[in-house]
This record gives structure tokens, sequence and C-alpha cells, in this order.
């Protein structure tokens, strides 16, 4: 799972503190998003130690395994105090085995995605998104609410760029804080972007008392 933050030059400056903050913010809320996956597909997932970097904004992709790489992507609006984006993406592999678990049909035989299996797709993300922001929430007290999820399989950098351009305004670098996540069969892995708006990460950061 990966969290990625738009920066203005002027944030690239983050404090210890800060980064400590956003890697306790990513532990909270990936733990939190790990443990329903889990529940839903009846595996133990095994979680990372959040690793927090500045990155320039085309090499976000990177995170995936490269702009190329075919991913399933689950993409939701945040509302609330401190409003941004979430983007749950899946290499195209782990989305077939997903399904392949929640159908109870045998590893290997979805090849592609029909109407069923992008609405299970997309009921996943709103499952772990909502787990992800009642974390971020609690540990927060800010109140966030996700929209309705949209579900595409692409590039991870078509993906990605589509995302980041609906913000808009943007800076040249991006604060990833990573948190990889796999089934203890490893079949699934994913990762998890959180991705505020200008002037949330700031919110977010003062509600946990780190300025």
């Amino acid at each position: 799972m990966n969290e990625v933050a738009i920066l203005s030059d002027e944030m690239l400056k983050l404090s210890p503190m800060q980064l400590d903050a956003l890697r306790e913010i990513g532990n909270v809320g990936a733990g939190n998003s790990a443990t329903a996956l889990s529940q839903i597909i009846n595996r133990k997932i095994d979680m990372s130690v959040p690793d927090v970097a500045i990155m320039p904004l085309d090499e976000v992709p990177d995170v995936v395994g490269g702009p190329d790489v075919m991913v399933v992507g689950v993409f939701l609006r945040v509302y609330g105090l401190a409003p941004g984006s979430v983007l749950f993406l899946l290499p195209k592999e782990s989305a077939f085995y997903l399904i392949d678990m929640l159908m109870g049909k045998e590893r290997g035989q979805t090849q592609s995605l029909d109407f069923m299996d992008e609405s299970a797709l997309m009921e996943i993300g709103n499952i772990l998104a909502g787990a992800y922001l009642n974390a971020l929430s609690y540990f927060t007290k800010l109140t966030l609410l996700p929209s309705i999820p949209a579900l595409a399989m692409d590039m991870a950098g078509a993906i990605l760029s589509v995302v980041l351009v609906q913000l808009g305004q943007m800076g040249d670098h991006a604060l990833v804080i990573e948190t990889e996540f796999l089934s203890e069969d490893d079949g699934i892995k994913g990762h998890f972007f959180l991705i505020p708006d200008p002037g949330s990460l700031d919110t977010i950061l003062a509600a946990v008392g780190v300025k």
C-alpha cells in the first residue's frame, strides 16, 4: 500500500517529527485496511513497516513496478475536513487471483474482468478505503468520507497521471509513504495511495499536533 501527497516546494523540507507522524498515520491506516482484506479473503496479510520518501512525480509509477505495468485501479474521492483522493492499485495478476478467491474459482481461472468481477473489486476498494479512512479519522479526529468508487484496468503510469492531473495544481515532487502488503501465499500484493488536495497535508499534520 502506498500513500502519495502532492507537495509544494516549501513542503519538501518536512521535519523528522513530521515524517514520523506521517509514517504512523500510514501504519494505522494500512494496518486497518490489511485487517479488512484478511477478513474478506480469509488469509493472513503481512505488511511491511511504512517507508517515507520524497520523489519526483514522474517516478511515482516506479513504486508499483514502472509506468508500463498493467494494474487494476480503484479510485475514490475523499470529502470532509482534509479532502483528497484514494487510489488502490493491484497488479493485474493479483486482481485476477482475488476474483478467483472471491468467486470460489480455482487459481488462474480468471483471465479478464466481467461486470460482476468489476463490481466485486470496486466493493473491495470501497471496504479497504473505508477501513483506511476510519483509522485516519480516529487518529486525526477529522471527519473523512469516501465517494462511490470508480475502476479502471490500464498501465500504472496512465492511471496515476489521470488521478494526478485531476488535482489541477501540482508540485514537482510527491511524498510517498509506502507500505507493501502480501497474502500468506504471495498471491495478492497491492499498493494504497492517499493523495491529499493542496492544503490537506497541513490540516492532517496539525490535527495530530505536528506543525
